[in-house]
């Protein structure tokens, strides 16, 4: 049997070795190019992570700063803020921003509490974006090129105000106070100084010659619908602009390179304006006794309230909240029912592809960077002598002179005197006013003139021979001493105070002239025994014009109240309850259908039970420059009082108001009824005697003297820098 063996040409595994070690060194190569980009990839998923991760803090941070900035912004207004170094650092727009860190949680990616539930008290974290944020001042910076304050290492803001900016900032405010010009880069200054001038001239809807407090402006595009985003609404601007970068203070540890983000943060004050606003806790659609409101209520245009529930079948145009919201399944909100809960996730997005931008229903809480705060002091609001004076503020506008409507009065009436603690017949009175400009005050004795045989409620107008003008007015005089008087009736202008016109009612002395005004208030005892100031608006100009003081258009406002404090006022005197007594003292306001002797309008403020003796407000006149909205225009005016009722001695048979509304309880306890009205005798209207008709606030003409105040919050992110 025969074999064969085949021999290979080439030695036994030489071949296979040299393709071994080739595809051993491509492997290798792919290897090492796959880990490079592998690597790379890990780099760039660490740096967008870590990018994102500043941004959700820096987001974060711009909330908590929401939350904490209206509060620094009223201590700011607040005695003795400016006292000393403990009372105004944490107001420092520094510590806001670093309290806003702080709150944010923005320098650790996980808190230390969380560390504990979750049972990571040993974590070691390799974030890099972990930090405690130490070089401060490289994170906030005023915008990129603010020429003016560009010294970091000494921190500031930059402040909108007595400078132009570029078109995506928004117009600036000026003052002419150069501590407010000073302080407002350090702090967040709300103060009455602050005003439109040239600088925003052509960038507000309204001449800021006629309207320098409160223009027109653009509503913000956000969901808090108080007004509709990009619509016309009442305010002022106060902003400030920054720039944030949470990445710069650790860049050389991190690696990370984010650009600057640069924001206008803002603090809107809007004066009540809706037909409807009010802080409060209120119950909307029905009266106290049940009744639906009906055709005989027309309300036109919002409606805020702190919280609400809307009951029966009511129709809104809009409603905004502060914190909850029940609405009836028989309730409309501006034409929408809804069948579920108005914030149910994606109803809004669905009601904007289908009705528009606008969802009629809001609350605050829903629009992220935003916070709306009502000023409502409750029943302080009405009484001057609950507060004490603030001091050494770093605002110039304190805080209770700014939100407390009986403190801002150009005229003040007050009970300062009665005959016993158990009389409390009013004995004096005590009336404040402006004369060139300058507060001036006149004690009035209500039984006696203070001047023996002189009747009571002459007031001093010269010494012989003196001349007193007392313009238009009518008015009657008086002139002598010693108990013997001379006197004249229905005199007018320029009158010398001599024996010449009066003769010598007591010869040998030297005599004093006296002048009886037709005082625009008196005391009144009803029926029922309370006793009650009464106040004539209508005669306000001819008594001003007697006693020399300024006019309407300064003295434009009062305030009633009782002086019961320790310092100015009487033992006899107890501070008025509210809610009212019929032991307390009353107000009435009588010969006030004609307000058009107030050009600028009238406000009036009490504690005290008010009573609407008379039709109030009912004469049109000419509107003022720029005011160009249909119909007749009335002189803007506003009424607070813890109670209001209609009628004196007699119910009308019903009543008929028109304007706005508004209440300054709180939102605890139970809800109030804005609407509900009552008769003299305490009885409340049924709805078909009831007839209201509210619509809001369109053009700052509009706005009376004393108005309460709402403050809008703000960030918004911007790009653009200052002008060159």
């Amino acid at each position: 049997m025969m074999k064969t063996r085949y021999q290979p040409s080439l030695k036994r595994g030489a071949v296979s070795m040299l393709m071994v070690i080739s595809m051993g060194i491509l492997a290798l190569i792919i290897s090492l190019y796959t880990y490079r980009q592998a690597i790379a990839t890990h780099e760039l998923t660490s740096s967008i992570q870590l990018s994102s991760d500043y941004r959700e803090k820096e987001d974060a941070i711009l909330r908590s700063m929401i939350a904490i900035l209206p509060n620094r912004a009223i201590l700011a207004m607040q005695d003795q803020s400016a006292a000393s170094y403990s009372n105004w650092r944490p107001l420092l727009w520094r510590s806001i921003f670093d309290d806003s860190i702080n709150l944010a949680n923005a320098r650790d990616s996980i808190s230390e509490d969380l560390k504990s539930v979750l049972g990571l008290d040993n974590l070691i974290s390799a974030n890099t974006g972990d930090s405690n944020l130490a070089n401060f001042d490289a994170v906030f910076r005023p915008i990129l090129n603010d020429t003016i304050y560009s010294d970091y290492s000494n921190w500031r803001i930059s402040a909108g105000i007595n400078r132009d900016l570029d078109g995506n900032f928004p117009p600036p405010l000026q003052v002419n106070d150069g501590w407010t010009n000073s302080l407002d880069y350090y702090f967040p200054i709300i103060t009455n100084r602050k005003l439109y001038g040239s600088l925003a001239d052509g960038d507000v809807g309204l001449d800021v010659v006629e309207y320098p407090e409160f223009n027109l402006l653009e509503y913000p595009q956000i969901n808090f619908g108080y007004a509709e985003p990009g619509e016309d609404f009442v305010a002022k601007r106060n902003w400030w602009a920054f720039s944030m970068d949470l990445a710069r203070s650790d860049d050389m540890v991190t690696g990370a390179a984010r650009f600057q983000r640069e924001f206008v943060v803002s603090i809107y004050e809007i004066p009540s304006q809706l037909a409807i606003s009010a802080s409060s806790y209120m119950s909307l659609g029905q009266f106290g006794n049940g009744e639906d409101w009906n055709s005989n209520v027309t309300i036109s245009g919002g409606v805020f309230a702190g919280k609400a529930v809307v009951e029966g079948n009511t129709s809104l145009s809009a409603l905004a909240t502060r914190s909850s919201l029940t609405l009836s399944s028989g309730a409309s909100i501006g034409g929408q029912s809804f069948t579920e809960s108005p914030f149910t996730p994606g109803l809004r997005e669905q009601y904007h592809i289908t009705e528009g931008d606008f969802f009629p229903v809001s609350m605050a809480s829903e629009g992220g960077r935003v916070a709306f705060i009502p000023i409502n002091r409750g029943n302080d609001y009405y009484d001057r002598f609950a507060h004490s004076v603030e001091r050494n503020t770093l605002s110039r506008s304190t805080w209770n002179d700014y939100s407390v409507g009986a403190l801002q009065c150009a005229m003040q009436l007050d009970i300062t005197e009665c005959v016993s603690s158990t009389d409390s017949t009013p004995t004096e009175l005590r009336f404040s006013y402006y004369k060139n400009g300058v507060r001036e005050s006149i004690e009035i004795p209500l039984l006696t003139s203070g001047v023996a045989g002189l009747p009571a409620g002459y007031l001093f107008a010269a010494n012989e021979d003196q001349t007193y003008n007392f313009g238009g007015s009518v008015v009657d005089l008086a002139f002598g001493a010693n108990g013997d008087f001379g006197y004249a009736s229905g005199a007018t202008g320029q009158v010398t105070f001599n024996v010449a016109r009066f003769g010598d009612p007591a010869p040998g002395y030297a005599k004093t002239g006296y002048f009886r005004p037709s005082y625009p208030f008196e005391i009144r005892t009803l029926n029922t025994g309370k006793i009650c100031i009464v106040v004539y608006p209508q005669r306000f100009e001819d008594f001003l014009d007697a006693i020399n003081a300024d006019g309407t258009h300064i003295n434009n406002s009062l305030v009633v109240n009782v002086d019961y404090s320790t310092s100015t006022g009487s033992v006899n005197l107890d501070k008025p309850n509210i809610p009212c007594t019929d032991f307390d003292y009353g107000l009435i306001l009588e010969e006030s259908s004609d307000m058009t002797l107030f050009p600028n309008g009238f406000s009036l403020v009490t504690n005290l039970r008010l009573y609407f003796g008379d039709d109030f407000n009912t004469v049109a006149t000419t509107p003022p420059a720029g005011y160009t909205p249909p119909g007749d225009f009335y002189p803007p005016v506003s009424i607070f009082a813890p109670e209001k009722r209609y009628g004196v001695e007699i119910d009308p048979y019903a009543v008929d108001v028109s304007g706005q509304i508004g209440s300054l309880a709180s939102e605890d306890g139970d809800a109030i009824r804005p609407l509900d009205s009552t008769s003299a005798s305490g009885d409340a209207y049924g709805s078909d005697r009831i007839t209201i008709n509210l619509d809001k606030i369109s053009h700052p003409a509009e706005l009376p003297p004393i108005t309460m105040m709402n403050w809008l919050i703000t960030v918004e992110e911007v790009r653009n820098e200052f002008d060159d």
